[in-house]
């Protein structure tokens, strides 16, 4: 559970996600930053509570589409999977390419203040940096997939280890010129051209797209001994900590940083979390800490990749991605792992990447095309089980009973929000082409061209994930049900309990 957790935890990288993301909440001033991570960290959780009723009740790396197939209507059950496995492919593939273009704006600063502020690193500077780095992720995905699951708590140690030195060092360094808890509570600013009252909610961006990485826990499921419990354990810790930690920190970071928002936002540093480690802890304790900070950023990104190869290599199981033949394959020589889906994800952000070279606002839709897919990709599932699937679900040993349907019906409310409000553009309205959103673009072209795939051709094959349950374990209206919708399913027989298969061992015994 600890190891599921750790995936999970390290995926959000707390400190460094939130200072990737300080253009989205600084805009709204210090209680804008500080009230809306506590509000949509709320409602993440209850997304989260929603997603763990399914976790605990079925396992599966292919998680999210596998549950919209089992719970959708039979009409509707083959498109739906296939919109939801290309939206979750484009959400985990773009939280990648984010973390590693915030890795790539970390370092660099770290080279700015080095030079005190005397270097401007190019749009071309800093995409050779986020390639390097995301080659880098590819390589160590490849070849330590024995160890990934014991380094995962090396990696939220890092992350605390972080968390607890950026809590005590500002303050510290700060002493004499902190802010008024007045300033940190009740001090709401509008640096853009929107409504003051919208962008408080665009600062919502920040920690939606920080604790988004906790649907991995359902993609490493069938890596996972006692899956049913730490699946859904995994998820609500991992919500669970962002939420509490990270209002934690945007107090201090509220607390210390120079009431002029400008000069924070537009520092010569590239960063405004170098600025704020600057003015609190002079040049050398804001290297040491941005070089910190841009190590938990690189892990990071290396267990994102994790997950977002399972998530890709579960689909193309399935026959639904392009070149799924080949995608599909296991790499027994490297400890059973998806190795080509690994180096396919490195390629499509690779790609996805290149959004970093037209300006640094159209670079911000690599951080909310990661919101819009995963949204469309979580909501899916708790939708068909609520509209369609009552009958069919059976909950597992972690269950909101009494209160599931509410939480889901809340759930599915805000991800239809979160997902309008990474459309916008973050600066204003009428928007240039350099400075517009391009999430609108990328995410509508994989929407509307999954459908598209499908009902020209792939309707003719593709019949959905191959569906395995302990069948002896149903009960007689889920067994009617089952049967009544068509659905095609294998039996399994459950393993011990505390007993780890490889991905191997489970479907040789089906």
């Amino acid at each position: 559970m600890i190891e599921v957790f750790g995936i999970a935890f390290s995926i959000m990288g707390l400190l460094p996600s939130i200072a990737s993301t300080l253009a989205y909440s600084i805009p709204a001033g210090p209680a804008g930053m500080v009230w809306s991570w506590f509000l949509a960290s709320m409602f993440i959780f209850v997304v989260g509570l929603a997603m763990a009723d399914l976790g605990s009740a079925m396992p599966t790396s292919g998680g999210l589409y596998w549950w919209t197939h089992y719970f959708a209507s039979p009409k509707t059950r083959n498109a739906l999977s296939f919109l939801v496995g290309y939206s979750n492919t484009l959400g985990l593939v773009g939280g990648l390419v984010s973390i590693d273009y915030g890795f790539s704006l970390m370092l660099l600063s770290v080279v700015v203040l080095a030079n005190d502020g005397n270097y401007t690193p190019s749009s071309g500077v800093i995409y050779a940096v986020f390639l390097g780095c995301i080659l880098c992720h590819g390589v160590l995905a490849s070849t330590l997939s024995k160890v990934m699951g014991k380094l995962q708590t090396v990696f939220v140690a890092l992350n605390f280890v972080l968390i607890v030195a950026t809590i005590i060092a500002l303050p510290v360094g700060r002493a004499s010129q902190r802010n008024s808890a007045h300033f940190v509570f009740a001090e709401v600013e509008n640096l853009t051209t929107w409504p003051t009252g919208w962008a408080f909610m665009l600062a919502w961006l920040s920690p939606i797209w920080t604790i988004g990485g906790f649907d991995s826990c359902v993609h490493m499921s069938e890596e996972a001994s006692n899956a049913t419990r730490a699946v859904p354990y995994g998820i609500i810790m991992s919500i669970g900590s962002c939420w509490l930690f990270g209002w934690i920190l945007t107090i201090v970071i509220a607390a210390c940083m120079n009431p002029d928002l400008e000069a924070v936002l537009t520092s010569p540093f590239g960063q405004p979390m170098a600025q704020i480690y600057y003015d609190a802890l002079g040049k050398r304790g804001a290297i040491g800490m941005m070089t910190l900070l841009f190590i938990v950023q690189f892990l990071m990104g290396l267990s994102i990749l994790v997950a977002a190869s399972r998530q890709s290599w579960a689909f193309s199981r399935d026959g639904a991605l392009p070149f799924s033949s080949f995608f599909r394959k296991i790499s027994a020589k490297l400890g059973y792992i998806p190795f080509r889906a690994v180096w396919g994800c490195v390629g499509v952000g690779a790609i996805l990447g290149l959004l970093s070279l037209i300006a640094p606002a159209a670079a911000q839709a690599l951080f909310s095309l990661a919101v819009a897919g995963n949204n469309v990709a979580w909501g899916t599932p708790i939708l068909c089980r609520l509209v369609w699937g009552q009958n069919k679900f059976k909950p597992g040993p972690v269950y909101t009973g009494r209160y599931s349907i509410a939480i889901g019906w809340t759930a599915i409310v805000f991800l239809c929000f979160g997902t309008l409000l990474a459309m916008f553009p973050v600066g204003g309205p009428n928007p240039t082409p350099s400075s517009m959103n391009y999430t609108v673009v990328i995410n509508s072209a994989v929407w509307l061209g999954a459908l598209a795939y499908y009902f020209i051709d792939a309707r003719k094959w593709f019949t959905g994930p191959k569906i395995t349950l302990d069948l002896t374990d149903l009960s007689e209206s889920q067994e009617r049900a089952i049967v009544s919708e068509g659905l095609e399913v294998q039996h399994v027989k459950p393993s011990p309990v505390g007993v780890e298969q490889n991905v191997g061992e489970k479907r040789a015994e089906v």
